[in-house]
C-alpha cells in the first residue's frame, strides 16, 4: 500500500530544526580547537582534554535521554518539549563556551571551555535525540524518509554553510580575539534558537502514526538496540566517518592559517565544501531512490575518501591555488550524501527492529546514535589536537605571533587530509556489511501487520 507523502510544511518544519543543530556542530568544531591554542594559550595536550570530556558525557548521559524523550511519547504523544528545552538553552551555552573573560589564566580558561561544553552537549542532546527520532513515528515511507532527509540535509548543509562560513567573518569583523569571539557566538547563539524554536513551533501539526502502548524499561530498550545489526552496523560506520569529518573540520582553520598563510582563507574553505550539498543533495536522494541507500552512500564516501587523498598530494607539493578549492569542493560533494544517507537509513532501522519486536523504541536507539555521533565529532579535534601536540605545535594567546616548526605544519596537513582518508577507508568495510534494503524491510512490516 502507497505511503501518504507528508505535506511541505511538514518537510519545512522539521528541516529547519538542522539550522539550530549545524550551528552547535560546526562552529565548536571549526573553531573550538583553534580558539584554545591559539586564543586562550592552553597546551595542544589540555586542550584535546577540554573539547572530548563534554561530548564523552554525551555516552553516559543520553541513553537516558532517549528513555525520557520516549516515555513522554507514550505519556503525552509528543516529544515536542524536549525540542523546547533544549532550544532555549542551548543557546546560552553556546555564549558561554566562546565567553572566557580577557586575561584569563590557561588553565581557568581550559576549565571554563570544559564545563561550558558540558553544558552545553546536555542542551543540545536535549533537543537531538528527540529531533532524529521523528522522521521513525511520522512516516512509514522507505522512500518517504529519503525526501525527508534530503530536505533536513539541505538545511542541514545551509546551516553548516551559515556558520561555518559566517562565524569565521564575524569573529574578524568584531576585531577577532576575546571580544572578536564572544560577539560572534552571541550573533550565533541567536541563529541556533531561531532554528530550534522554529522547528519546535512548526512542528505542533505533526502526527504521530504510532504511539507505544506500553513503556519498556531503559534495560529493555538498550537490549533490543544492541540486538539490532542494521543499527549497529550503521552506526559503527557513521560513527567512524564522523571523526573523519570533524578531523578534517577541525583541522580547517590550522590549514588556512599554517598552510595558505591566510587565517581568512577558512571562509572560502567552509564555502567550497559546504556550498555543493545545496546543489548536490537532489542528486544523492535520486540515487538513494533507483540505485538503493547503501550504494548511494557507498559512492558518497568513496567520492570524499579520493579528495582528501588529492589533497594530500596538492598539500605535499605546496599547491596553494584553486587546485585546493575544487578538491575541497569534491568532498564537499561526497560528505553530502555522507550526511543524507545515514540519517535516512537510521529510521529504517528503527521500523525494521519494531516489526520484529513489536516494540517501539524511536528515543531509544537516537539516544545511542546521538551519543555515537557527539562522541565522533568531539574525538575527531580531539584527534588534531593530540596529533598537533606530537608534532611539536606551539599554542600562544591572542596578542602573540609565534612561528610553528615544519613539523608542526606537516601536522597540519596530516590532519586535514591523511587523517580523514584513514578513517573513511576503515568505514568501508563496515558500511559494506549493510544489509538492511527496501524488500527486506517491507518483508519485515508485511509479516508484522499480517492477521495471526
Amino acid at each position: 500500500m502507497a505511503t501518504a507523502r507528508l505535506d511541505k510544511g511538514t518537510y519545512l518544519g522539521y528541516a529547519i530544526g538542522s539550522v539550530g543543530t549545524a550551528g552547535y556542530a560546526t562552529v565548536p568544531g571549526l573553531l573550538l580547537a583553534y580558539y584554545l591554542t591559539d586564543v586562550l594559550g592552553v597546551a595542544a595536550g589540555l586542550a584535546a582534554l577540554a573539547v572530548f570530556v563534554p561530548k564523552a558525557w554525551d555516552v553516559v548521559i543520553d541513553p537516558f535521554l532517549g528513555h525520557a524523550s520516549d516515555r513522554s511519547v507514550q505519556r503525552r504523544g509528543s516529544r515536542r518539549p524536549f525540542l523546547l528545552a533544549g532550544g532555549l538553552t542551548l543557546p546560552l551555552c553556546f555564549v558561554a563556551i566562546f565567553g572566557v573573560p580577557a586575561g584569563t589564566p590557561t588553565t581557568l580558561a581550559a576549565l571554563w571551555v570544559l564545563v561550558a561544553y558540558v553544558l552545553g552537549a546536555t542542551a543540545f542532546s536535549v533537543f537531538q535525540i528527540p529531533y532524529i527520532a521523528m522522521p521513525a513515528e511520522i512516516t512509514d515511507g522507505y522512500d518517504e524518509r529519503t525526501r525527508l532527509m534530503s530536505w533536513r540535509v539541505a538545511f542541514l548543509a545551509l546551516g553548516i554553510l551559515l556558520f561555518g562560513a559566517g562565524a569565521p567573518a564575524l569573529r574578524d569583523a568584531f576585531g577577532g580575539g576575546y571580544g572578536g569571539y564572544t560577539l560572534m557566538a552571541v550573533v550565533m547563539g541567536a541563529l541556533i534558537a531561531a532554528g530550534m524554536l522554529g522547528c519546535w513551533w512548526m512542528m505542533r501539526r505533526a502526527r504521530i502514526l504510532h504511539r507505544a502502548e506500553d513503556e519498556p524499561s531503559l534495560r529493555t530498550q538498550l537490549t533490543l538496540v544492541r540486538g539490532n545489526r542494521a543499527f549497529v552496523v550503521l552506526l559503527a560506520t557513521f560513527f567512524v566517518q564522523a571523526l573523519a569529518t570533524a578531523s578534517m573540520l577541525a583541522a580547517g582553520q590550522y590549514y588556512a592559517t599554517y598552510v595558505l598563510d591566510d587565517e581568512k582563507a577558512v571562509t572560502p574553505l567552509f564555502l567550497a565544501l559546504v556550498g555543493p550539498s545545496l546543489l548536490v543533495m537532489p542528486m544523492w536522494a535520486r540515487i538513494g531512490i533507483r540505485a538503493g541507500k547503501r550504494t548511494g552512500f557507498l559512492a558518497a564516501s568513496l567520492l570524499f575518501l579520493a579528495g582528501t587523498v588529492l589533497l594530500l598530494v596538492v598539500s605535499l607539493a605546496e599547491v596553494t591555488g584553486a587546485a585546493v578549492f575544487v578538491l575541497v569542493a569534491m568532498c564537499g560533494i561526497g560528505y553530502a550524501g555522507m550526511q543524507m544517507f545515514p540519517l535516512s537509513m537510521l529510521p529504517d532501522t528503527v521500523s525494521a527492529a519494531t516489526a520484529v519486536s513489536g516494540k517501539r523504541s524511536a528515543g531509544a536507539y537516537t539516544g545511542i546514535w546521538t551519543a555515537g555521533e557527539t562522541t565522533g565529532f568531539a574525538l575527531g579535534p580531539a584527534l588534531v589536537l593530540l596529533l598537533l601536540a606530537v608534532m611539536g605545535f606551539v599554542s600562544s594567546t591572542a596578542d602573540e605571533q609565534v612561528a610553528q616548526p615544519d613539523s608542526a605544519v606537516t601536522g597540519v596537513i596530516l590532519a586535514f587530509t591523511v587523517l580523514p582518508s584513514v578513517l573513511i577507508a576503515a568505514s568501508l568495510p563496515l558500511l559494506r556489511r549493510y544489509d538492511l534494503t527496501a524488500e527486506k524491510l517491507a518483508d519485515l512490516t508485511e509479516t508484522q501487520e499480517a492477521p495471526r
